[in-house]
């Protein structure tokens, strides 16, 4: 028996089947192409970091193109910034003159990137940052810019952080209003406390009364955890956890967020990029535990995803194009199937299929406990090639096993002595 999350507020049904989405971090900070967190890194001041706002200028921008990049690689939904910490908008907001209308961009360009991806039959997901380095009342705290200019630090006294939470509120208005249905709203993030500064959490966001705002205007949208109060979606960030996320002991919907390389922010100069296997290692894995992968990619200031993004959404297209079944509509198998060394195992309940996804390639023999007589039959998924099933263990395996493993209910599966071409070989197996 699989395990299953209770229902929460929002719709997660679609999103616990689609289980691959795109990130995108796109803002000014693309101009500097050094990380999206250098105004906060490099101690900028609002002054200094204009000069982006005055230069940006995506000329080549062409929002349908990234969605037929992000379908072609498999995903199914997208969640992108409209407000990331710097406090620029992508969206034409009538709360502030610190948008995309007001640079050389000239013009909203969150508007036709939502309806670019609609017509890629992507979902929709924005990401809105609870910090805003830009706002005359947001007060300092461990991360802003200027939490060392003792000047910037005095007159902090003078703000309002409640004007700044009804920007906050009023913003997440105009986001539930003028961009049709929002499938997905992806708050980020709390500020702890430090001897220094005071946090920011809950009560500064008013995030009870910010998420009765949202669930009145759309009652079905999938929100975060990152409010401080736990609502649809736990979110592990640049990591990969052990097992099923939970809560309270419970297992809960959740989405590993990841990156292609360092930064989330388009970095010119990052060079610890994942190969299309790890990639594909970390979606396989993310499924095999019940969970879903945001995989980020981060625009240059031109408006376009740079080659090394696009050679790794190709890469995971093509393995995607012959192995999305082992994904769409698969979560974690069930407890009895033990899983074998340096393999995932995936499951679709509807189908009665396992997926054993096959990391390091073993010689001849993958041994599957728990399997013996519950298989009807085996293939690889990639061509639809049989696998030979051997109910009896191979002599020459029985020294690389324990005693309990010598039992009826071990199966033996025959590969071929080359791995198949692929980045992460797959055996489907038909259940009983």
């Amino acid at each position: 028996m699989t395990l299953q999350p209770a229902k929460t507020m929002g719709d997660t049904d679609w999103f616990v089947h689609d289980r691959f989405g795109m990130f995108i971090h796109w803002g000014l900070y693309a101009l500097p192409a050094r990380h999206e967190w250098v105004k906060s890194v490099e101690r900028i001041d609002t002054e200094t970091y204009d000069k982006y706002f005055k230069h940006f200028d995506p000329d080549l921008y062409d929002p349908d193109l990234w969605a037929s990049a992000a379908s072609e690689a498999g995903m199914k939904y997208f969640v992108v910034t409209t407000k990331h910490h710097e406090g620029f908008t992508l969206f034409d907001s009538a709360l502030t003159d610190y948008k995309a209308p007001n640079t050389p961009a000239g013009r909203d360009l969150l508007k036709p990137m939502v309806e670019g991806f609609r017509n890629h039959n992507l979902r929709v997901g924005f990401y809105h940052s609870l910090l805003d380095w830009h706002h005359p009342h947001y007060t300092l705290d461990t991360h802003h810019p200027m939490r060392d200019n003792a000047e910037y630090g005095a007159k902090d006294a003078e703000k309002d952080v409640r004007k700044y939470a009804e920007y906050l509120h009023g913003q997440t208005r105009e986001l539930l209003t003028n961009y049709g249905k929002v499938d997905i709203l992806w708050y980020d993030f709390s500020v702890g406390r430090t001897e220094k500064f005071a946090g920011k959490g809950r009560d500064v966001w008013q995030s009870e009364q910010l998420i009765q705002l949202i669930r009145s205007l759309q009652p079905h949208i999938i929100l975060n955890d990152r409010l401080e109060i736990d609502q649809d979606v736990k979110t592990p960030e640049q990591y990969q956890p052990r097992e099923w996320v939970h809560v309270d002991g419970k297992p809960v919907v959740w989405e590993a967020c990841q990156t292609f390389s360092g930064s989330w922010g388009y970095h010119r100069d990052e060079s610890s990029w994942k190969s299309v296997t790890m990639l594909l290692q970390m979606l396989v894995d993310s499924v095999s535990k019940g969970g879903n992968l945001l995989l980020n990619v981060g625009p240059t200031g031109r408006g376009e995803f740079d080659q090394r993004a696009l050679a790794r959404l190709k890469g995971m297209g093509r393995w995607m194009r012959l192995h999305s079944r082992s994904i769409y509509g698969c979560t974690q198998a069930p407890a009895e199937f033990s899983t074998p060394q340096d393999c995932r195992l995936t499951y679709n309940p509807k189908t009665n299929r396992i997926y054993v996804h096959v990391f390091a390639w073993p010689f001849r023999h993958l041994h599957l406990d728990g399997f013996g007589g519950r298989v009807e039959y085996a293939q690889l998924l990639n061509d639809a090639s049989e696998v030979r099933m051997l109910e009896r263990i191979p002599e020459e395996s029985y020294g690389q096993m324990k005693p309990a493993e010598k039992t009826k209910s071990l199966l033996t599966l025959e590969l071929p002595i080359q791995q198949p071409d692929e980045d992460v070989s797959v055996v489907e197996l038909f259940l009983k």
